[in-house]
């Protein structure tokens, strides 16, 4: 069985999928990457039993016949956030303009291309009144690369993912969220694809993960759905 999943859930999925297949005796083929990467590659005929994404992409990809419809089932909530390296100072980004002192002050931003966070942020710097001093502090990682690890390695001072995404990276420490008025939240949800192979096996996998999911998601940086 193939799963096409987001990098959000990773952390969770990497200790769930092993205990499944010991537990059915069998191996899963998973595809990891950015939500509308994965998206895309659906839309254009990619193969794939279970879809674990956005809950807006599998929405979509219902819209457009590639999820059955009434499948989606949500899993768990992620904030974005900020990272420093570790052992650098914590700036304080509590509020809007303590956040908009921290990222004018930082020599170096970074946040994704593609991904959600990296998406959505930089409509936060519009909202903040500085995108156009930030231009030339932003620092886009390479295709594959999290932003964590340019942050660990000193590329940047500030990376700003999902939190969920920068707590498995060695070498950097959680500021925190940002603040509530900029935050964005995203729900992520799996789906079974209407080209599934195994769509009952599918189905099954995703009760599996409803059960298992809760126990875990706060030491991942995730929230229940």
């Amino acid at each position: 069985m193939k799963i096409v999943c987001t990098n959000g859930v990773k952390s969770v999925m990497l200790d769930l999928l092993p205990v499944w297949e010991r537990q059915r005796g069998t191996t899963l083929a998973v595809v990891w990457g950015a939500t509308n990467a994965l998206v895309k590659e659906l839309e254009n005929a990619a193969d794939g039993d279970l879809a674990i994404l956005t809950a807006e992409a599998i929405d979509q990809l219902i819209g457009v016949g590639k999820a059955v419809a009434g499948s989606r089932v949500d899993l768990a909530r992620s904030a974005i956030g900020i990272a420093v390296r570790e052992g650098a100072k914590k700036p304080d980004i509590g509020t809007p303009e303590a956040l908009k002192r921290a990222l004018l002050t930082a020599g170096a931003i970074a946040h994704s291309k593609t991904g959600l966070s990296g998406i959505y942020f930089p409509t936060v710097l519009t909202r903040l009144g500085i995108a156009g001093e930030m231009q030339s502090k932003i620092v886009i990682p390479a295709p594959g690369t999290p932003v964590g690890e340019v942050v660990a390695n000193g590329e940047a001072e500030l990376g700003i993912q999902q939190i969920s995404e920068l707590l498995p990276v060695a070498g950097i420490e959680i500021v925190g969220p940002l603040p509530a008025e900029l935050q964005k939240i995203t729900t992520f949800s799996a789906g079974v694809l209407t080209m599934a192979r195994e769509p009952d096996t599918a189905k099954a996998l995703v009760e599996f993960l409803s059960a298992e999911f809760p126990p875990r998601l706060k030491a991942k940086g995730l929230e229940s759905a």
